[in-house]
């Protein structure tokens, strides 16, 4: 499988939201993910919800692209594809993956610039 087959066309929605990254020592009811490793939880909560969450650190104005399409096991190369493009333009990524599909997260400043990528990928992106 070509990841180009799947960004070709491919639907990517741009959130609404803007959100925070935390590294804490719990999990958040409302977290959009969280991630446990041994010595420290990570979740990704809407930036209005920061408050909340009794993090360490926060790293702030993050824009979701959801990548609207499921992407099998099988294929390799979709997020490198994806990151190589980002990284050309400057923007830094953070990545959560679920069982489908992927959501990548870039900073506020620079989403004009991942959109522009993307869009020279051939997705079709969206609010």
């Amino acid at each position: 499988m070509d990841p180009a087959e799947f960004l070709d066309g491919g639907a990517v929605s741009v959130s609404a939201e803007t959100y925070a990254v935390c590294r804490t020592d719990r999990d958040h009811p409302a977290a959009f993910a969280t991630v446990r490793e041994a010595d420290e939880t990570t979740v990704v909560v809407e930036q209005d919800d920061l408050d909340a969450v009794e993090a360490g650190d926060a790293e702030r104005d993050w824009k979701r692209l959801t990548f609207e399409m499921d992407l099998p096991f099988e294929l390799v190369g979709f997020l490198a594809a994806v990151a190589t493009a980002l990284a050309e333009a400057e923007v830094s990524v953070f990545v959560v993956s679920s069982y489908a599909t992927d959501h990548v997260f870039v900073k506020e400043g620079d989403l004009p610039a991942a959109v522009r990528r993307l869009e020279a990928l051939g997705c079709a992106v969206s609010d």
